[in-house]
Order: C-alpha cells, then sequence, then structure tokens
C-alpha cells in the first residue's frame, strides 16, 4: 500500500482502531454486571467471581509492554488482527463456559488479546497520521477508548434483563468481526526497519514483575495492605520491576529503552496519564457500587446512569484546540484540576443526592477527557518512530496499572471510612457482625433477615457508605492534584517536540517509508 493511499484512508483507519478501544473497554466492566447471576449459576464463590473480573485486568497489564515490543519487530497490524481474533475466540467460550475456573481461564485469554490491540492501535495512529494531526486522532482516539468503559454496564445491564449471562460476551461477535475486516482491508503492514532482537530477560522480568504487582494490588481490597499476600506481591513485584530497569539499563538490546524517560515530556505524560487513570477507574469502581448498591438500581439503570462520564466525548476533540491556545502543559493541568474539582464536589453529596452524584461525575468525565489525549500524545510525538509500539505499550501500561491502583486504593479508603462510621454493633452475633463491616452488601442482607429490627441499623450502614464515598472522592482529588504537581515539575513548557515541530509538513504518513517493508499489503 503506497503512503497516499495511507494518507487518504487514514480517518477510515482510525474509525477502526477507535472500535477496537470501544471493544477493550467494554470487556473490562461488562462482566461486573453478571456477577450476581454467574456466581448462582455455576455455583463460583466469592473469591473465584473476583477473580473473573480480575483476570482481564492482570493478564491485560502484565502484558502490555512485551505486546508493543512484539508489535515493533513483527508489525503492527498482525499484533491488531491477532488480538482481535483471541478476543472473538475467548468471547465465545467465556459465553458458554462449565465452571467458574473455566470463566477464569477465558477471561484471562480476553486480557491476552487486548493487551495486543491497544499498543497496536496506537502505534497505526503514530505511522499513518502526519504529526500535525497526531493530536486530533489521538483526541478521537481517547474518546473511544472512554466511552466503551461505562458503555460495558449499560450494554451488560440491557442484555441481562432478557438474556442468560453468556450474552453479555457474545456482545463482541459483531463488533470484532467489523473490526477484523476493516482492519485487514483497511490498515497497511509494516514493522521497524531497524532489527530488534527480542529482550527475553527483560521480557520475563517486565511480566512478571507487572504480574505480580498488578496481583497485589487487585488482592489489597479484599485481603487488606498489610496481609502477607498483598504486602509479598507489591514488594517481590517491586523488585522484580527493579530488576528489570537495572537489567534494561545494561542491556544492548532493551524491551524499554530507558532513555526514554530522560525525556521530561514522555516521563511527565506518563505521570500524568496514571494519575488520570486512577480518577477514572478508581470512581468507575465506587459509584457501580453506589447505583446498584446503595441507590438499589438495577444493572441497566446503574449503567444508564454512568454515562454520566461520557462528557469526556465532548472534551477529548476539544483537547487538541486547547493545546493549540495554552501548550499541552498547562491543558494536562487544567484537565487534572477539573477532575479535582469534580472528585471534591463528589465528596460533599450524601447518599440520597444522587443529581450531585451525576454532575460530579460529568466534571470528572469532562477533565478527563481534557486531559488524556494531550498526555497521550506527549508520550508518543517524543519516541522514535521505530519505537512506537513500546511507547504505546508505556501509555497503555500507566492507563491499566493507574486504574488498577485507583481501584485498590479507593476501595480501601472507601471500605476503612464506611466500617469507622457503623455504630456498635455489639448487639448482634459475630458472623452478623462481621457481615455487616464487610460491605454495604453484606449489611443489608444480614438486615433483612433481622426483619422490622434491622431497618434502622440498614439506614445506618448505608449513611456510612455515604462516608465511604465521601472518603474515597477525596482520595481521588488528591491523587489529580498529585498529577497536577507532578506535570508542573516535570513537563517543560514550550514544544512538545522541537524537532518535530519544525519539520515541513508532507502529505504522507509518518514512517512512509517502512511501508512496503513489512510483512505484507
Amino acid at each position: 500500500m503506497d503512503a497516499a493511499t495511507v494518507y487518504r484512508r487514514r480517518w477510515l483507519m482510525l474509525s477502526v482502531l477507535s472500535l477496537c478501544l470501544v471493544i477493550s473497554g467494554l470487556d473490562a466492566l461488562v462482566i461486573a454486571m453478571a456477577v450476581p447471576k454467574i456466581q448462582e449459576d455455576l455455583g463460583a464463590t466469592v473469591g473465584q467471581m473476583q477473580w473473573s473480573v480480575d483476570a482481564y485486568t492482570l493478564t491485560f497489564g502484565g502484558l502490555l509492554l512485551l505486546a508493543g515490543t512484539l508489535g515493533d519487530r513483527f508489525g503492527h497490524k498482525l499484533m491488531l488482527l491477532g488480538g482481535l481474533v483471541l478476543i472473538l475466540a475467548f468471547s465465545v467460550a467465556a459465553a458458554f463456559a462449565g465452571g467458574p475456573e473455566t470463566l477464569i481461564v477465558f477471561r484471562a485469554g480476553m486480557g491476552l488479546g487486548s493487551a495486543m490491540v491497544m499498543p497496536a492501535t496506537l502505534a497505526i495512529i503514530k505511522h499513518v497520521f502526519p504529526v500535525e494531526e497526531q493530536a486530533k486522532a489521538i483526541g478521537v482516539w481517547s474518546g473511544a477508548a472512554g466511552i466503551g468503559i461505562p458503555l460495558g454496564p449499560v450494554i451488560g445491564g440491557l442484555l441481562l434483563d432478557h438474556f442468560w449471562w453468556g450474552s453479555i460476551f457474545l456482545i463482541n461477535i459483531p463488533v470484532v468481526a467489523i473490526a477484523l475486516i476493516g482492519g485487514f482491508l483497511l490498515i497497511p503492514s509494516w514493522r521497524s526497519e531497524r532489527p530488534i532482537k527480542l529482550d527475553l530477560v527483560g521480557a520475563f522480568l517486565s511480566v512478571a514483575g507487572l504480574v505480580t504487582v498488578v496481583y497485589g494490588l487487585i488482592e489489597a481490597p479484599e485481603r487488606g495492605w498489610g496481609s502477607a499476600v498483598t504486602l509479598g506481591s507489591l514488594v517481590g513485584g517491586a523488585v522484580l520491576l527493579a530488576a528489570f530497569v537495572a537489567w534494561e539499563a545494561r542491556s544492548r538490546t532493551p524491551m524499554l529503552p530507558l532513555s526514554l524517560f530522560a525525556n521530561r515530556r514522555f516521563s511527565g505524560s506518563a505521570a500524568a496519564l496514571t494519575c488520570q487513570a486512577f480518577a477514572l477507574f478508581g470512581s468507575l469502581f465506587v459509584l457501580t457500587q453506589y447505583f446498584q448498591i446503595a441507590r438499589h438500581h438495577d444493572p441497566l439503570a446503574s449503567g444508564v446512569r454512568m454515562l454520566a462520564i461520557c462528557t469526556l466525548i465532548i472534551s477529548s476533540p476539544l483537547a487538541p484546540n486547547v493545546v493549540k491556545m495554552i501548550g499541552d502543559k498547562l491543558t494536562i493541568i487544567t484537565g487534572l484540576v477539573i477532575i479535582a474539582v469534580g472528585a471534591i464536589w463528589l465528596s460533599t453529596a450524601d447518599v440520597g443526592a444522587e443529581t450531585t452524584v451525576l454532575i460530579s461525575l460529568g466534571v470528572m468525565g469532562f477533565g478527563i477527557g481534557l486531559s488524556i489525549p494531550p498526555s497521550v500524545d506527549g508520550i508518543l510525538a517524543n519516541a522514535p518512530s521505530d519505537q512506537a509500539g513500546t511507547a504505546s505499550a508505556v501509555n497503555d501500561t500507566a492507563l491499566q496499572v493507574g486504574g488498577a491502583i485507583g481501584v485498590a486504593v479507593l476501595g480501601t479508603a472507601m471500605t476503612s471510612a464506611y466500617q469507622n462510621a457503623l455504630p456498635s454493633l455489639d448487639a448482634l452475633s459475630a458472623a452478623d457482625r462481621a457481615g455487616v463491616r464487610d460491605s454495604l452488601g453484606s449489611a443489608l442482607a444480614v438486615t433483612a433477615r433481622l426483619g422490622n429490627g434491622g431497618a434502622r441499623l440498614a439506614a445506618d450502614a448505608t449513611d456510612a457508605f455515604g462516608s465511604g464515598m465521601s472518603a474515597a472522592a477525596i482520595t481521588s482529588a488528591c491523587v489529580a492534584l498529585v498529577g497536577v504537581v507532578l506535570t508542573a515539575v516535570l513537563m517543560p513548557r514550550g514544544e512538545k517536540n522541537p524537532a518535530k515541530a519544525h519539520a515541513v509538513p508532507e502529505p504522507a504518513t509518518e514512517g512512509a517509508a517502512p511501508l512496503g517493508s513489512g510483512i505484507g499489503d
């Protein structure tokens, strides 16, 4: 495929890549709505159901760096299409899983497919769009990535109202089929002109380190931050990642060139993106429970309310224009400040103030949509073309790890504040006390068994949940403000990439030379 054809088709390609992002967003949270039905039909334990949700995130987050490097070596089109095929195959398998163990395995397979797809989408954008259009394309990409996340609960709730739990996975079939056909016909194939040797030691250390850290973060809300499993996983993962950094620093063919982080715009954008993902995923985790448990909405009604965060669809396309006016650094800072304002506003809402919660979620969504595109562009624009997959994987790892940390930290903050706000439970049996302290859902189940005598305790537990939600919101605001400080300190002012900014624009794509050197058109 010649460079002129690639240039003409670039927006069609972006539509295919955006569809791939919607798929990944859907798969991240769609299962959350089906947990009660799956638990009933498959006889799964609470721990097994937790892992049916987390297996996707663990595999996804742990394999991103490796997948990005493989894309640079073997071609990003190959990784994109291969990842879509895996998502399709494992989605069908998950829909008809006969037990919780097999469901967990199939969810991990879906995470593997998404890990292959995500870095490829950004790497392809970097190759097919000229420099002056990349920020606009990334704004569209960010909107697609964001809309899939709240759509998961909506579509999941709609399907669960009419079909069995496995139907939530079959929605992937038509969407992935369209993406596969479009990707095969429209997207060119290429790989790095520079021979890339696989860094097997670095690959092992990065995968083992990230998987171990993400595992610890996932287990923290359930086991506690001070448990042996949590601390062992976090410390062990940190040691493995430190060994990875040490190895990469002395490797002649590093999987992740540490020189990328010497660029302050690159490292500052990655730090900001991590804070943004923390607020996004952590807040959605908390508010999903708020709408379903505290407000007693069914899955579909809860999912519809989560669409308030779709204000990011408005702000994401606006971000490039804001960058032109005030620069990428101030745009990112402005977005993070808006996120903090929304989170602080959320912290003032009691359980009954649903309108305030919805408005706050919309404010946070607007800030997320404004700040993510320039952060992503700051990562991609400051990486060499032959390392587009690696840079994309850094971007996606920041999103996934930031999200996992957000869910773990906000979940722990909410639980701790909820427990501290509960009234005295001395009149209850030991089992009932444990149930009430565990979560609001468990507390309402206990109070339902107590009959009329439990009505007051149910109201107190619901109010305590409001205290927990407020604590989580304040924590989210603090992390957003930490992102403001990191961005202000790390990112320089001025052009995002001086060398590229003064280059003469051409109608061909960046990296057009290697288009014919790939694995076939």
